[in-house]
């Protein structure tokens, strides 16, 4: 019994002690909840007080009403073709400034429908919308989204960037609650609806109605003021005038949301903004490709500047057309086409980026890579010119090989003996490939680096036949540097810039030109153009007048070339699918010359018929007799430099052969073809080397040109090639 008594004793005090602990964690726990409400409240006092402060400063620091109207954010910039006709505004446009009771109340209930429907109701900053983003981001959300409100984003813009940070969202906050507290809700909508941006340059709903409408805004219906407000979301997505299909879903969107929070009623919430009279758009057409390329350079070319400007292009307007229908007219269905059009300083007449702007702003005259085709035999041509070649050596169409590279000619035919005139004319791919392989690629590859090429560039022996990527721009430029007879040139599109008052900010300085090859060089090459299209595959491009050009033509017919000059005038058209598949029957000789000679005709129409200088005045060097003439026998007698770099002696004659003559012979020796050294006194040191070869030396005359290797090919039978049908002309 007593041991019964004394466990329940124990059992008693154990059960004390843990009701004891249970009440301490309680208490404990109370006080932690009491501590966390009391300091918490505390600081949330403290920060409505920190933000009302903040608020009250930042209010007493707003610019008034007037100047809040009076302030413009962009800049505007006018751009002027050649003879100062306008071609097009961009930057800000404002429109009339619209009080309150001018502004359509339409216009009005759609922005606060589709962007703050509780704008009335809030301080500048709606708490459900946050409090509803905030779930939302807790239950799956990655990142916290909320909708700034009207008073928000009219802060933002006036005042703040658009940078994504913790900062600047609660620079926003504070000043949207600023606004709320000086200004008036009919104020801080009015500001917003004149100053928020619509898209296309427009500032304001009046600009915007006039930019899409043709009229001003004190006149716009419902389905109109529906896609204005449906633009601020996304200016370039939901513009009508680059997609009317989803500017029309946009703006039945807002319908929706009007007529559910009843600010319309059902039979206004049907009308159709499809059906709205839209305003044809002048700036969007081949004049942007030229301008999109053009104006970035005004950040190189211009100290930072925010005024108004006007810049004065060298784009010539009736060119400019005459480019873009030359285009449309000629391209293949389903391909694009691109033209670049180049005065001999190098000013850019005319560009055309693409069969139309509107529906794809892609600039392929300046953006866009592809393959060359033939057209990249200017290079190998000219690289063989500056070696040595004339236009009447002679060279052979046969089959080769070369590196395992078999090249065929379009249409497998092959002329035999012929020269390099004809060769380059019909586009023989035999002759241009020995022709690389004995100047060298890398030769090709320099020479085409030279002539402004800036894109990656092969070196395999296929290089030859245009299979390196160039830019429609850069290859216009390499032709109209031999149409100016050798000489570098810059393309460029600004003439000058001005303020709208007529302070000049920037004259175009013509750039310092710098030879790239001989005269005669330049002159030859031109030769073989001119013949190009006077008798071979460039027929196409005739117009009346001399004309130098060349066809290019890529395997399948994927891209098609013709680029040529005539009258100071040089002018480059590419047609091919953006996603390089064939296209059928295109050929440089086809599409893009007949595009090249409509343009050019009436491009030259006023110029003077110029006829080209082909006249080779060739060098020295190549009207002397060579060192082997001079000095007789074989080349490969004398000492000689091997492809390492290695100093070769001659090989000694044999049993029965002579021993050749010494180039240098000693004094009294006398080598037919080479001058005597003249003696000289008994005390006085002779003449080592001939005068001639001495002046040849010090560079008194021009030296010889060094031995080119030997083709490495062989002659393999026609029935030996393989089954695969090469680049064309």
């Amino acid at each position: 019994m007593a041991r019964r008594g004394s466990r329940r004793a124990a059992s008693e005090a154990q059960r004390r002690r843990q009701s004891g602990k249970a009440k301490h964690a309680a208490s404990g726990w109370r006080l932690w909840l009491r501590r966390v409400f009391l300091w918490g409240g505390g600081a949330a006092v403290l920060g409505v007080i920190f933000v009302a402060l903040a608020v009250l400063f930042a209010a007493r620091s707003l610019p008034s009403y007037a100047s809040l109207k009076a302030s413009q954010p962009g800049q505007t910039i006018v751009v002027r073709a050649r003879d100062g006709t306008e071609l097009v505004e961009l930057g800000p446009s404002y429109g009339k400034w619209l009080d309150s009771s001018q502004i359509p109340q339409v216009m009005k209930d759609a922005m606060v429908s589709v962007e703050d429907r509780r704008f009335y109701s809030h301080p500048g900053v709606d708490p459900i919308g946050l409090m509803r983003a905030v779930y939302v981001w807790i239950t799956g959300e990655r990142r916290l989204q909320a909708t700034s409100t009207l008073t928000q984003q009219l802060a933002r813009n006036l005042f703040l960037n658009s940078n994504r940070s913790f900062d600047r969202k609660a620079r926003e906050i504070i000043l949207a609650m600023a606004l709320e507290t000086k200004f008036s809700k009919q104020q801080i909508l009015e500001l917003y609806l004149n100053k928020v941006y619509f898209g296309g340059g427009a500032y304001g709903v009046d600009s915007a109605s006039r930019k899409f409408f043709s009229h001003d805004a004190t006149d716009l219906s419902t389905a109109e003021a529906a896609i204005i407000a449906g633009l601020v979301k996304a200016p370039s997505r939901y513009s009508p005038t680059a997609d009317i299909d989803a500017a029309v879903g946009r703006a039945n969107v807002v319908l929706r949301l009007m007529r559910e929070q009843g600010r319309i009623s059902a039979s206004e919430a049907a009308v159709d903004p499809s059906a709205v009279k839209l305003k044809k758009d002048a700036s969007q057409n081949s004049v942007r490709y030229f301008t999109d390329w053009a104006l970035p350079q005004l950040e190189i070319l211009l100290p930072e500047t925010f005024e108004p400007i006007e810049v004065w292009t060298t784009l010539d307007v009736g060119m400019q057309q005459a480019a873009a229908t030359a285009i449309k007219s000629n391209v293949p269905g389903g391909a694009q086409g691109a033209l670049v059009s180049m005065d001999r300083d190098g000013a850019i007449l005319a560009m055309v980026g693409g069969t139309d702007y509107v529906t794809t702003n892609y600039n392929r005259a300046t953006d866009a890579v592809r393959q060359p085709g033939s057209a990249w035999k200017l290079f190998v041509y000219l690289a063989a010119l500056e070696a040595g070649y004339t236009p009447d050596d002679r060279v052979k169409d046969v089959p080769v090989t070369i590196d395992g590279w078999s090249p065929r000619n379009d249409g497998r035919s092959y002329a035999g003996e012929i020269d390099v005139r004809t060769a380059f004319a019909y586009s023989k791919n035999t002759v241009a490939a020995q022709l690389g392989n004995e100047v060298g690629f890398g030769t090709v590859a320099s020479m085409a680096r030279r002539f402004g090429i800036t894109t990656p560039i092969s070196t395999y022996p296929a290089m030859v036949l245009g299979t390196s990527e160039v830019r429609v721009i850069d290859l216009t430029r390499a032709f109209a540097e031999v149409g100016a007879g050798g000489m570098s040139l810059e393309p460029f599109g600004i003439v000058k810039v001005t303020t709208t008052a007529g302070d000049v900010l920037y004259q175009h300085e013509q750039a310092r030109s710098t030879r790239l090859v001989p005269d005669y060089v330049a002159a030859g090459m031109t030769d073989l153009l001119q013949t190009a299209v006077s008798t071979g595959t460039g027929r196409a491009a005739q117009i009346g007048r001399p004309v130098a050009g060349k066809t290019g033509t890529t395997s399948s017919s994927k891209d098609g070339w013709f680029l040529g000059f005539s009258s100071g005038i040089t002018t480059g058209v590419w047609m091919g699918r953006d996603d390089a598949k064939p296209v059928s029957g295109l050929h440089g000789g086809t599409a893009p010359a007949r595009a090249f000679a409509a343009y050019m005709k009436y491009a030259v129409k006023d110029r003077p018929v110029e006829a080209f200088d082909t006249d080779l005045k060739l060098p020295d060097w190549q009207l002397e007799p060579d060192e082997e003439y001079l000095f007789g026998g074989n080349p490969d007698d004398y000492y000689y430099i091997d492809e390492q770099g290695n100093l070769v002696e001659p090989s000694r004659p044999g049993p029965g052969q002579s021993q050749p003559p010494d180039p240098f012979p000693v004094e009294g020796e006398q080598v037919p073809g080479v001058p005597a050294r003249r003696p000289g006194p008994p005390d006085e040191a002779t003449q080592a080397a001939s005068d001639d070869f001495l002046d040849r030396a010090t560079g008194v005359r021009p030296p010889s040109p060094p031995a080119v290797p030997r083709p490495r090919q062989t002659a393999v039978p026609p029935s030996a090639a393989p089954a695969q049908r090469p680049p064309g002309n």
